[in-house]
This record gives structure tokens, sequence and C-alpha cells, in this order.
């Protein structure tokens, strides 16, 4: 088989052919790559609530705390004037 000639019609039809096959396996490569980001993207959003709600959960279990501390130093204020006041 000859190869055709740059002028030859069926020349020009198998070059856009292949420029054709080309660009089509390109945006395949770009869908996959899309693809892929969207999953991750899909995964990080879950993956962002779930630490969203674990640090809700702690800071609603720490509240106890700065009010336990105000409270016993109160008291030891407290303590402290009855104890003054007493000598």
């Amino acid at each position: 088989m000859t190869e055709p000639t740059p002028h030859d019609p069926t020349a020009v039809a198998l070059e856009l052919e292949r420029i054709r096959r080309t660009v089509e396996v390109g945006f395949e490569r770009q869908a996959g790559s899309l693809a892929l980001l969207v999953q991750r993207a899909g995964q990080t959003d879950r993956t962002v609530e779930e630490l969203s709600s674990r640090v809700g959960r702690l800071e609603r279990t720490r509240w106890p705390l700065p009010s336990i501390a105000a409270v016993v130093s109160v008291g030891g204020l407290a303590l402290s004037l009855w104890q003054l006041t007493a000598r």
C-alpha cells in the first residue's frame, strides 16, 4: 500500500480523522481527571463535616471546666474572707 500524497483528498481525510481521535482521547482523559477531582472533593467535604461535628462535641463537653474553676475560686475567696473576719 502506498502513502497518499499530501494534496490527496484521502490524505486530508485521514489526517482529520487522526486529529479528531486525538482530541477525543484528550477529552476522555480530562473527563476522567475531573471525575476523580469531584470524588476527592466529596471525600474532603465529608471529612470536614466529620471534623466539625467532633469539634462541636469537644466544645460541648469542655464547657463545665471554666465554670467549675470560677466556682472553686469564688469558694476560695469566700473561705479566705471568712477566715480573715474570724480572727
